[in-house]
């Protein structure tokens, strides 16, 4: 058998594949969509339209999707991961070019009649992209630097183009992921403290090149009361939405600051803001459990991972997850500046939602082929 083929591969029977899909995981994804269905709903004062139903009809789209992707050989992904990239990467060229511009930003290209945020899938093709070159790397050779040249590059290059367009939040949210693979490959600490030991230096210098309105959210950020009708408005209204909601809840259908219009961009940005007064601290906690679930249970599939691809792709794939959930939270809560970070599965917006599904199915590909190994990683690693 040529180098780069399976051994031990699961069979290619569709049906056995299937029986191997985590149901489980799916069944949490679909209650995950369902408390973004009830909040979209209530959002819209109690109608399907125009947020809930065409999303759920995105999420049945992308469930189907996720459980195609799954079936897919690992030779395959391998095989199409540098290609997406550089597909992904060509599609950040040209929405800087060709884009739609909405809100001050040029982050969309219409492909075929949907708009795409091609920085949302970059964040997917990054990740399939590192575990691919990472997957055959000995310990001698991550400890290489000029083996590092490349995947550094493939961090670098993307992390640029979305600062462009711009988008500040999605810009350091991909170069997370990306480091976080690199680590969990076996890249020592300290390469990532001499990166990470001058941004305390350079921040100042980086304040001053930023966009009007992305030092208007940093200085609302330190001093939100400063302009509480102005740059301010937003996350003062979030925090009075959260506040206002108590232990149990204003109860559903019933938020004043969602129906009464106080805040702004509640069916994307700030929906946990919504959920938090409608179901109070409670239903605020259970939500944020039933995320840590998700989490949790993408971190066990990559651990169920015998070859180092499936490992790294699926650890990839939660920690993009966990990023997105951890980014829009703690903005909401005003704990970090504002950054137009949707909360996955329960935000309204089409781009955001196929691409985590999938990034899901390429973490559900690892786990159904969970106990595949690569002979060229037998031979080298």
């Amino acid at each position: 058998m040529r180098a780069g083929r399976l051994w031990q591969a699961p069979g290619v029977d569709v049906a056995a594949k299937l029986w191997r899909v985590s149901w489980t995981f799916v069944l949490l994804l679909c209650a995950l969509a369902a408390v973004g269905y009830a909040a979209l709903y209530s959002v819209a004062g109690g109608s399907p339209y125009p947020y809930a139903e065409p999303d759920a009809l995105r999420f049945a789209a992308g469930l189907a999707m996720m459980l195609v992707v799954a079936m897919v050989d690992p030779r395959w992904l391998v095989r199409l991961a540098w290609p997406l990239y550089g597909v992904s990467l060509a599609l950040l060229v040209a929405v800087l070019r060709f884009g739609h511009v909405g809100k001050g930003a040029q982050r969309w290209i219409e492909l075929g009649g949907l708009q795409l945020q091609p920085s949302e899938l970059m964040k997917i093709a990054l990740v399939l992209a590192l575990a691919a070159w990472f997957r055959r790397a000995s310990w001698e050779r991550i400890g290489n630097p000029l083996f590092l040249v490349v995947p550094v590059l493939a961090i670098i290059a993307p992390v640029i183009l979305i600062l462009k367009e711009p988008n500040l939040g999605t810009a350091v949210i991909t170069a997370a992921v990306g480091g976080a693979v690199m680590f969990a490959a076996g890249v020592r600490w300290w390469k990532f403290a001499l990166v990470l030991a001058p941004i305390p230096l350079v921040a100042k210098l980086a304040y001053s090149h930023l966009h009007d309105y992305q030092q208007a959210r940093i200085d609302t950020f330190l001093h939100p009361e400063s302009d509480p009708l102005g740059a301010g408005y937003n996350i003062l209204q979030s925090k009075i939405a959260l506040g206002s909601g108590g232990m149990w809840g204003q109860g559903y259908l019933h938020g004043t600051q969602a129906h009464l219009d106080f805040l702004p961009e509640k069916q994307t940005d700030f929906i946990f803001s919504i959920i938090g007064e409608e179901t109070g601290f409670v239903g605020a906690v259970a939500v944020m459990a039933l995320l840590c679930v998700i989490v949790l249970a993408g971190m066990v599939i990559a651990l169920r991972c015998k070859n180092q691809f499936g490992r790294l792709l699926a650890l990839g794939i939660s920690v993009n997850f966990f990023l997105y959930v951890f980014v829009n939270i703690a903005m909401v809560m005003g704990a970090i500046p504002v950054g137009g970070v949707p909360l996955p599965l329960i935000s309204h917006g089409g781009s955001a939602m196929l691409t985590v599904m999938f990034g899901f199915g390429l973490l559900m590909a690892a786990y159904v082929h969970r106990d595949a190994a690569f002979e060229d990683e037998a031979e080298e690693g």
